[in-house]
């Protein structure tokens, strides 16, 4: 049975993992927004960056791509993306449906937030998101490259995301 996981940030340009097959997919209930705060790999505990994170909402959606993982590497996926997904804990991971642009519906690995983690920060202005994006570093690098590199692959697959266009324009502004 093929294993899929469900990208809505990072995973679309830096799964990590052999993919077998990619395919636009559409998560319902859910809202793709920067509303966790990153101590780790785009910000520091002293100097916090925002990351995307799936947040339950009604009547929500997120485009984004269900990753079909290369046969035989299941068990190495799930533990390296527990090991990057769920470092400090504040992502939950589920099994949930996510509907295929080309027909069907897949069982995907999935990392949403915990509302209730001290690293939540949904309803945060967008103005105040650029301000944070702008400034903060992690172990994984500039938090402006997270935010580039997921607008530009949204972009180069027929996705829109006006908040991460926004974003990505005021931040441009902010670091010139």
């Amino acid at each position: 049975m093929t294993m899929w996981v469900f990208g809505y940030g990072s995973l679309l340009w830096n799964p990590d993992f052999p993919v077998a097959r990619r395919e636009r997919a559409t998560l319902r209930g859910y809202a793709r927004s920067f509303c966790m705060s990153s101590i780790h790999h785009r910000g520091t505990e002293e100097a916090p960056g925002l990351v995307l994170a799936l947040d339950a909402a009604e009547g929500a959606h997120c485009s984004g791509l269900a990753l079909a993982v290369e046969p035989g590497h299941e068990a190495h996926t799930l533990d390296e993306l527990r090991a990057r997904e769920l470092i400090s804990s504040a992502y939950v991971e589920r099994m949930l449906d996510v509907h295929l642009d080309a027909g069907g519906i897949v069982n995907a690995v999935t990392y949403v937030i915990d509302p209730d983690h001290v690293q939540y920060c949904g309803g945060m202005p967008l103005e105040e998101q650029a301000r944070i994006i702008a400034r903060a570093v992690g172990g994984r690098g500039p938090n402006t490259e997270y935010l580039f590199n997921t607008a530009e692959h949204l972009a180069e697959i027929g996705l829109s995301d006006p908040d991460l266009d926004w974003l990505a324009q005021r931040v441009r502004q902010l670091s010139a």
